[in-house]
């Protein structure tokens, strides 16, 4: 088996650099950790640690790794895979990507702490995932594409979803749609953006930039982005907002300087998140198939770690709109 002093010697490093660079710390160049890297590759070097040498070894445990644990999204995603872990005799660990390419996500995946791993992170990076996806270790991901033997790919049919978003405004009346958007490296967030400009587009409307604001996917950055929108002082008809959150902190916006929904304005959301119809007016959305999706991710990665026949690699799960009173 090889070691990192092999590693070093091949890279043409010192033992210490070596070591920097396969626990990402900082006091390498970016082309000297790639070198060492790309030697550990080369010689399929797997650092000692916890449960050292899993290449080998059963762990009976499934990892979720998401952007955002504290989000409302997340839950029926997350018991969608609990369940069909708990069926199959496996645990769960639901862990954060805070942190990037230094979060203890990152080393679940990079020294295979776990059997298998679902990825719902959009600053987790395309490398990081295709350098850890092997034989025995597949990988789900649900928020883009990737082409890898082992890396499998769950997809809700977001541009479907903003398409159909938009349509239901623009069949409503409105002309004039705003479009308040998520995380720009964020490929659902660009989906369904997708989505809006082709029901512009297909329905002969002028796509208007001034009306492309942008949130993060939080309650604060719809707050934020709509406050931006008003401050214009030239509001759209309507507002697509590319989720729920962002959605709910465009309404407290709104409310509080007196621009009533859907009367002055009409909104709509992403995901159908359970406080979506408990709002004030309850909100008109896209539901997803959260819960769908992660029973789905987990029981492709147990398709592949059983090796009992080919895998599919890719899989679409439609949406639908959900016509609440946030639209006039």
């Amino acid at each position: 088996m090889a070691t990192i002093k092999d590693v070093a010697k091949l890279a043409g490093v010192a033992v210490s650099t070596a070591s920097y660079a396969l626990n990402n710390v900082n006091k390498v160049s970016p082309a000297t950790m790639k070198k060492v890297q790309d030697a550990a590759r080369e010689l399929n070097y797997f650092k000692n640690g916890f449960a050292s040498d899993l290449k080998r070894t059963k762990t009976n445990t499934i990892a979720l790794i998401l952007h955002d644990l504290s989000g409302p999204f997340y839950s029926e995603l997350i018991k969608g895979v609990q369940e069909v872990s708990m069926t199959n005799g496996y645990d769960l660990i639901a862990c954060s990507s805070v942190g990037g390419a230094q979060s203890t996500a990152v080393k679940f995946l990079k020294e295979k702490r776990v059997d298998g791993a679902i990825i719902l992170a959009h600053n987790i990076s395309n490398d990081i995932i295709l350098d850890s996806a092997r034989e025995g270790f597949p990988i789900v991901i649900l928020d883009r594409k990737l082409d890898h033997d082992h890396v499998y790919q769950v997809e809700v049919d977001n541009i479907h979803g903003g398409f159909i978003a938009t349509e239901h405004l623009i069949n409503k009346g409105h002309r004039e749609i705003g479009f308040v958007s998520g995380p720009l490296n964020s490929h659902d967030n660009e989906m369904r953006f997708e989505g809006y400009q082709k029901a512009l587009t297909y329905h002969e409307i002028k796509y208007q930039n001034k009306w492309k604001v942008f949130g993060d996917f939080t309650r604060e950055g719809g707050y934020r982005a709509t406050k931006m929108l008003i401050a214009q002082r030239q509001l759209p008809e309507a507002i697509f907002y590319a989720n729920d959150e962002m959605a709910i902190g465009g309404l407290q916006a709104f409310k509080e300087n007196n621009i009533n929904v859907p009367g002055d304005i009409s909104i709509i959301g992403y995901d159908d998140i359970q406080l979506a119809e408990y709002m004030n007016p309850p909100l008109t959305t896209i539901r997803q198939p959260k819960y769908e999706a992660g029973a789905l991710a987990v029981h492709v990665i147990f398709q592949a770690l059983s090796k009992e026949s080919e895998v599919e690699k890719y899989y679409k799960l439609s949406t639908e709109i959900v016509d609440r009173k946030s639209v006039k």
